[in-house]
């Protein structure tokens, strides 16, 4: 939210820097993010000048130019070349002197240089108004009063007006603050604190009379629960033009383009004292009668933006006597009702619209307007007739029109402010110091929450009925402190804590695999369970039937649960992908969420996903690719680090791996891992392959238990390698060989790895090579020569007679 630090002083006259405020601002719990300077004209027209044309002569080499002499105040004049066919003798201008830095309508700076124009010297430019930011016209020059004298800046003639933003990161309990009127009024209670008292001047609507009761618009509230209060009136013979200059430079600080006179002060009253309004041309309105009700489901409305709408039959809308839709209430205003430059008659609506209601209508059309922001956190009911006058008002002075009707009220039932209570024992226990009560006081005082009564133990307090987000003890113990100041509160000298011991088997597990993954070089990423709704149809494996769906999503990326931790990863991927993180290593905890016709279902999972090189360049190591197999021994050894042993692998089914297997035991499957399909990820615009594994938490948990770790010494006695190369049928996988060799030998042996793979035209056809180790050792004694040839002469018989190999 912008704030304007000059409108801001309109209600409280502070003398205080830019940057102080800022800070005490946020001292306060309206966080500044950022303070920017902005111009009423961007330079503030430094360097230009009021000059006087003494003499405008032909150029004599240019039939457009003519050649001025111009006195700008100075000791003597300058000869100026100028294009302008309306410049002449005797003529006060604006003068860009030499070194003068303008702006075009881009922002684009050029700087003013002497020069040489077809021979003759220029020192400045004489200017348009477009060249000054003043306006649009390039027609010819600016002739100004000629009363000025000659060298007086321009930015006191035309008034420029330099102003600092506030850019607050307004929280949303705080409606409150959600105007510059707000903003001061919590910026006085924290000047009080520091002793300095400051009135707080509020807009003065006393001059407020109907001049004329001449045209009147009936009102009709159908549902007074999603209405609790509509106030209208009407104003006559107006016209529309550009606002006041003081009023749109207001609205451009603080990034609103100004429009005309009536929607600029309908904009300004809103983000002055919080309320939202809207104006309707009063000819638009059929029957002279405004009905606030809701209609048919997927009835069409074409809202300002000229977007045709299907609406919600929850939607409340205005509408004239024929149930014509005029405007979504709280929302967007409709493209046929709003004020145009042929309007003469207005009326004036502010209202308190049902915040849920606005909530939902403005989340299931996609609109986010300053109004709905407003509505949908909760406005001050009582702002809504001050606000009305204080616009019409405006309207009055500054478009000519007549109040021509009195103020029509729907309020049947008065809301009354909330009554709490305040124990200064309990606000001392949570403040953590004892607080003078009278400091108390003059805080809830300075904060407009009205003291009924008082006691030694706390007090009865009103509160105000703007403050909508107080409503218990714990929220005034809130705004005490944030008063009193967060920095005043005085810090422990001792540090109390509980230390507890998690036997939880399930934190442990967790704890474990985060570890050793970590350990790794992997990163874990926690994604939003939310996501959208299109991803379910990259996959066969998954189904829309099964999104569990949020009744007010956010946006349409955050519109179901996930049903799978693949789409948040590749995410993750993509984004760091797109910042030159080509090498990445992510893992995730979390949970995926189905809807079957038996109920909801949630089951917690974890992912893994590896792309690009396994470990960073470096002159020492030579560049390795992360591949299908990596992924796997990482699997397998964090599989193994949990004491699960005896894992199957076959062919995985999950059609999101163009290559994939399973590992499971029993009926059970414990991991699917794979290389993901290219067509899923040119979803996400990744050009590189990404391994991914998919592990079943409940499934490796339930094993876990099952699992008994054995614990042994070390073994005394050296072990032993040998290595045999063998030349086998192609079709014979690794896996033969490694069982075949444990079941020869199921005491010696130790260790079986293959560690060298050959097939060419050096070999027979149909064949292959296997190199392979062979690691040896006996617990209790050193292997002799003799023992170490007999095993492996059995190894190789075995490995003969049962896969057909030959000993190369």
């Amino acid at each position: 939210m912008k704030i304007s630090y000059n409108w801001l002083r309109q209600f409280l006259q502070v003398e205080l820097e830019a940057e102080k405020t800022g800070e005490l601002l946020t001292d306060l719990g309206l966080e500044v993010e950022g303070i920017e300077k902005v111009e009423s004209i961007k330079g503030s027209l430094a360097g230009v000048v009021v000059g006087e044309v003494l003499t405008c002569v032909q150029h004599g080499n240019a039939d457009k130019l003519k050649v001025t002499t111009v006195d700008l105040g100075g000791e003597s004049p300058v000869q100026i070349v100028c294009g302008a066919p309306n410049v002449a003798a005797g003529q006060k201008v604006p003068v860009a002197t030499v070194g003068t830095k303008l702006y075009d309508e881009e922002g684009k700076e050029f700087k003013i240089k002497k020069g040489k124009i077809r021979g003759e010297e220029s020192h400045g430019m004489i200017c348009a108004e477009d060249e000054l930011g003043l306006g649009s016209g390039h027609d010819g020059i600016m002739v100004l009063d000629a009363d000025l004298t000659p060298g007086t800046p321009c930015s006191e003639v035309f008034n420029i007006e330099t102003d600092y933003v506030f850019e607050i990161g307004l929280t949303p309990n705080r409606a409150d603050a959600m105007s510059h009127f707000g903003v001061a009024r919590d910026l006085r209670a924290g000047l009080i604190q520091q002793g300095v008292n400051l009135e707080l001047i509020s807009p003065s609507v006393s001059d407020f009379h109907v001049d004329e009761r001449t045209f009147k618009v009936d009102i009709e509230v159908e549902n007074k629960e999603l209405v609790p209060r509509y106030c209208g009136i009407t104003i006559t013979d107006v016209e529309i033009k550009d606002a006041p200059e003081w009023i749109q430079n207001r609205l451009k600080a603080i990034g609103i383009a100004p429009k005309n006179n009536v929607v600029d002060i309908t904009n300004y009253v809103l983000h002055e004292l919080g309320q939202p309004l809207h104006a309707f041309d009063a000819a638009k309105i059929k029957g002279n009668k405004v009905v606030v009700k809701t209609l048919a489901e997927g009835t069409k409305f074409t809202t300002l933006d000229e977007v045709e709408r299907s609406l919600g039959a929850d939607d409340i809308m205005i509408c004239d006597q024929d149930d014509n839709p005029l405007c979504i209430a709280g929302v967007f205003g409709g493209l046929k009702s709003g004020v145009t430059e042929h309007t003469t008659t207005v009326f004036l609506e502010s209202a308190y619209f049902n915040p849920v209601s606005v909530r939902k209508t403005a989340k299931r059309h996609a609109l986010n307007t300053d109004a709905s922001f407003r509505f949908e956190r909760g406005i001050d009911i009582n702002m809504t007739k001050y606000a009305l006058k204080r616009a019409a008002l405006l309207i009055e002075e500054y478009a000519g029109g007549k109040l021509s009707s009195d103020v029509l009220d729907f309020y049947p039932e008065k809301m009354e402010d909330f009554q709490v209570f305040l124990s200064f024992e309990n606000a001392y226990r949570i403040i953590g110091q004892e607080i003078p009560k009278e400091t108390i006081k003059n805080i809830l005082a300075s904060l407009d929450i009205k003291i009924n009564s008082a006691t030694e133990a706390g007090l009865g307090l009103t509160i105000p009925s703007y403050r909508v987000d107080v409503q218990r003890e714990a929220d005034i113990i809130e705004e005490i402190l944030r008063v009193y100041g967060y920095n005043n509160i005085e810090f422990s000298h001792k540090l109390n804590t509980s230390i507890s011991f998690d036997s939880n088997m399930e934190t442990k597990v967790q704890n474990i695999i985060s570890d050793q993954l970590m350990a790794l070089g992997f990163n874990e990423t926690m994604a939003n369970s939310l996501t959208k709704a299109d991803y379910v149809e990259l996959s066969d494996n998954l189904n829309a039937d099964y999104n569990v769906e949020m009744l007010n999503p956010l946006s349409n990326d955050l519109k179901v649960l996930r049903q799978s931790l693949l789409f948040s990863g590749l995410e993750s991927i993509a984004y760091n992908l797109n910042r030159q993180q080509t090498s990445l290593k992510f893992y995730e905890v979390g949970k995926t969420y189905h809807k079957f016709d038996s109920g909801y279902q949630e089951a917690k999972r974890i992912s893994m996903f590896v792309t690009g090189n396994r470990v960073a360049d470096s002159w020492k190591v030579s560049t390795q690719t992360s591949d299908f197999f990596y992924l796997k021994g990482v699997v397998t050894a964090l599989l193994t680090r949990l004491g699960i042993k005896g894992l199957k692998t076959t062919p995985c089914k999950n059609d999101v791996f163009s290559e994939g297997i399973a590992l499971s035991l029993g009926k059970a499957t414990l991991v699917e891992l794979g290389v993901v399909k290219r067509s899923i990820l040119k979803n996400f615009a990744i050009k590189q392959e990404v391994l991914y594994a998919d592990i079943n938490w409940d499934n490796v948990l339930k094993f876990i238990k099952k699992s008994n770790i054995k614990v042994a010494e070390l073994a005394k006695f050296p072990a032993v390698k040998r290595d045999l190369a063998l030349l086998l049928d192609e079709q014979v996988a690794f896996k033969e060989l490694y069982t075949l060799a444990f079941q020869s030998e199921r005491n010696l042996l130790k260790e079986v790895d293959l560690f060298d793979v050959y097939q060419g035209d050096k070999l027979p056809e149909g064949k292959k090579s296997y190199a392979v180790s062979f690691v040896l050792q006996d617990e209790k004694k050193t292997l002799a020569d003799k023992q170490i040839d007999k095993i492996m002469t059995k190894l190789q018989q075995t490995f003969e007679k049962n896969l057909g190999a030959v000993l190369r």
